[in-house]
């Protein structure tokens, strides 16, 4: 099962290494991590999406509240959350199949963002859901060049207001 963490930390060189090296003393595989300033300059959001069992993922969420720098620690889950990933996907693409691989794009509201001799490169921004089944679509055209951001997320407001009016009704 995967799982994202949000990490919120004070910004300055070394605190990504260190919250890194943390996963990799605990052996547990990191999926994916974005890292980036939030509204306050001082302050870096780090989101983490990784998998693994239970137990460690508690002992991996109790060390990183234990860590100097961590301002905040967080889980979120699915359902209360909003999650994104950038894709950027260039892709072999002969005269014949460039319309296909635009209706493709189109359909799923991919951009081309280049059109060269023999290639096109595509750019998309989803959940993990979208781009996987983005990928799928464009099975049939051998990838030259794929790269992915890693997920980026936020907790869902509207659902946290609910949850609110409900514990206090």
């Amino acid at each position: 099962m995967l799982r994202i963490i949000s990490i919120l930390v004070r910004n300055h060189p070394g605190v990504l290494s260190h919250v890194a090296g943390l996963f990799t003393r605990r052996a547990y595989n990191i999926e994916s991590i974005a890292a980036g300033e939030t509204e306050n300059p001082k302050i870096t959001r780090i989101t983490i999406t990784v998998s693994g069992d239970e137990s460690v993922f508690q002992q991996v969420t109790k060390q990183l509240r234990k860590l100097i720098d961590v301002v905040k620690v967080q889980e979120l889950h699915h359902a209360e959350s909003i999650a994104r990933e950038l894709v950027l996907l260039t892709v072999y693409a002969p005269m014949r199949k460039r319309l296909e691989i635009i209706q493709i794009a189109n359909t799923f509201g991919a951009t081309v963002v280049d059109i060269a001799e023999e290639t096109m490169t595509l750019e998309f921004m989803g959940n993990l859901r979208n781009i996987d089944t983005l990928l799928n679509a464009l099975g049939e055209f051998k990838v030259k060049e794929l790269a992915r951001t890693g997920v980026v997320a936020l907790p869902l407001e509207s659902q946290l207001e609910r949850k609110r009016h409900l514990l206090e009704g």
